[in-house]
């Protein structure tokens, strides 16, 4: 590109990455608007083009000839069971499938309500807002790359033949039961397809097989291949739609103020709306661990560390300890709401004016009643669903008709995982700021959580800015680099950030509906760090590394909160 001086001007790989990050989302923007596309049409390839030019690090080796597996596993642990063998995928409102005889389909790391219709439509309920479409449409790009690499190999060129790889796993998919023998040559025939090692097909075979379905690498593998395969020879096209009701939907906060006044009217009726209210946006356990675990679990772990408590109760085959916490809580005035609006979003109330004398691990103050704090958990949100729930949830509730009640909000508090650009997982970011990306708009806050307060618990401690990200999906290594390196001091990534801080500044500095003082309290831990090959969110979960973080956190907060 030359300038009007006749100088070459050369675009960086952060700012081509950046640009690519923006087409994406005004791309699927439009298509949403149109309510359809196919993947290989004009509109997909675009999409597709985008995604291939910026290379996100959770896809790996998206851009290369050889399949990515690690991407593979990230994405359908994402997306519903089978949507591979689909031609058709329809995203659609709340539009009522709940009271059908389709029972839903929840994929194990994203809650959203799917429906296999026939043999080849998945329909996927969209609550959350923008935020869930973008992240669908980003995977199913992949998914349709991935597609496309395996029948450019299976495919022999100028013929409608497939090569004999081909053949034999069709062969083995089709089979009712493999053997040891037979599963072994037919993993051996994904290989090549793939371009991959036996070894590493082996262990993605493992990952993905279940007791319900031991094959299911080999049939996603040939799905992908057949759907992509039919598109080529016979022209039958796949094809992603937008329901009217989405279209017409979205933007309007309707499940947010749903959840919103379903827990407004809880809070209400229990006389809580007028006491001090303090907002937690976190897991539906770690608060309610923090405050009773201790108690509830003092027989069973009569001398270990707290540490040890959260870690037992965090283990999947500890359900009946998990109960007998929940029980204490239930009996100390802690209050269950489960979602029903759509969000996905569930909620805990604790009124700490019912809390015995002896039931909880901390000193809580000695308040009159009316004036003791109510604790209002509310789990993760997604996105631009943060804006939409917190937005709601701070608006004056109308008890009877005319008669507006204000919400006695004294602060809110967001703990979560984020990526981190400097440390590893486990370590904890403390934001001075947000910064939403592919913008300067920024939203700087006085944080009531600093680094001093986590020193000397064996975890790095990082305070500076977070950008909040229009997707973890779509971050590669040159627009990390950049945020790290540049002077806006970017410590780490997420989601929400900016969305909650926007409805709290409104609520509390323009619309008045709660107060001006409003505390305000931000602290994240790191899932990955993106930065580094093999941490990224496509290397696996957690395991116990995340408990100490979350309690950590938890803890500071609620002593902040008992204390002021």
């Amino acid at each position: 590109m030359k300038s009007s001086m006749g100088k070459t001007i050369t675009t960086t790989r952060a700012q081509e990455s950046t640009n690519a990050i923006e087409r994406m989302y005004i791309t699927m923007r439009h298509l949403f608007n149109r309510g359809f596309y196919k993947p290989n049409g004009v509109s997909g390839e675009a999409l597709k083009n985008a995604l291939l030019q910026l290379r996100p690090e959770i896809y790996g080796s998206v851009g290369e000839d050889k399949a990515e597996l690690s991407g593979l596993i990230y994405v359908l642990e994402r997306l519903p069971e089978g949507i591979e063998q689909c031609r058709f995928i329809s995203l659609t409102s709340d539009e009522g499938y709940g009271i059908s005889h389709i029972h839903p389909i929840i994929p194990p790391k994203r809650r959203r309500n799917c429906y296999r219709i026939d043999n080849e439509q998945m329909n996927i309920e969209i609550t959350r807002g923008r935020s869930d479409i973008y992240d669908i449409l980003t995977h199913l790009t992949f998914l349709f790359i991935e597609s496309e690499k395996i029948c450019k190999r299976v495919l022999i060129p100028d013929t409608e033949k497939t090569i004999r790889d081909w053949t034999k796993l069709e062969a083995a998919v089709h089979k009712k039961e493999l053997t040891q023998e037979e599963r072994e040559i037919a993993l051996i025939h994904t290989a090549n397809i793939l371009g991959r090692s036996f070894e590493e097909i082996l262990e993605v075979y493992k990952k993905f097989s279940t007791k319900a379905n031991p094959e299911r690498f080999l049939k996603v593998i040939y799905w992908l291949g057949k759907l992509a395969l039919e598109e080529e020879i016979t022209g039958e096209k796949r094809a992603i739609t937008f329901s009217t009701l989405l279209r017409e939907r979205l933007g309007h906060h309707i499940h947010g103020e749903i959840w919103a006044n379903n827990i407004k009217s809880v809070l209400s009726k229990q006389d809580l709306l007028q006491r001090p209210i303090h907002i937690i946006s976190a897991n539906m356990h770690s608060v309610m661990n923090s405050m009773f675990a201790k108690s509830a679990l003092s027989k069973e772990f009569p001398k270990a560390t707290d540490l040890e408590i959260y870690e037992a109760l965090s283990s999947a085959e500890n359900g009946h300890l998990r109960k007998k916490v929940t029980s204490l809580a239930e009996k100390n005035g802690m209050i269950s709401i489960d979602d029903t609006s759509g969000t996905n979003i569930d909620v805990q109330i604790f009124d700490t004016a019912k809390i015995r004398k002896g039931a909880s691990s901390y000193e809580l103050p000695t308040a009159d009643n009316h004036k003791k704090p109510v604790i209002f958990v509310m789990d993760y949100a997604f996105g631009e669903q943060a804006y939409e729930t917190i937005d709601e949830l701070l608006k004056p509730y109308n008890i009877k008709k005319n008669d507006e009640s204000l919400i006695n909000v004294d602060s809110v508090s967001i703990m979560g995982k984020a990526g981190i650009l400097e440390g590893g997982k486990g370590d904890l970011m403390i934001p001075s700021a947000h910064i939403f990306e592919g913008t300067a708009d920024n939203y700087p806050f006085k944080n009531e959580l600093c680094a001093k307060d986590f020193e000397g618990h064996g975890l790095k401690v990082f305070e500076g800015t977070m950008v909040t990200v229009l997707g973890t999906s779509l971050q590669n290594k040159d627009i990390l680099k950049f945020f790290h390196k540049s002077t806006w001091n970017v410590i780490g990534l997420e989601m929400e950030g900016v969305h909650y801080q926007k409805a709290i500044q409104s609520a509390s500095k323009i619309r008045k509906s709660i107060g001006e003082g409003v505390k305000v309290r931000y602290a994240y831990y790191a899932s990955d760090n993106p930065l580094e090959t093999g941490s990224t969110l496509a290397s696996g979960g957690l395991g116990t590394t995340g408990v100490k973080p979350t309690y950590l956190i938890t803890d500071k907060i609620l002593k902040q909160i008992f204390n002021s």
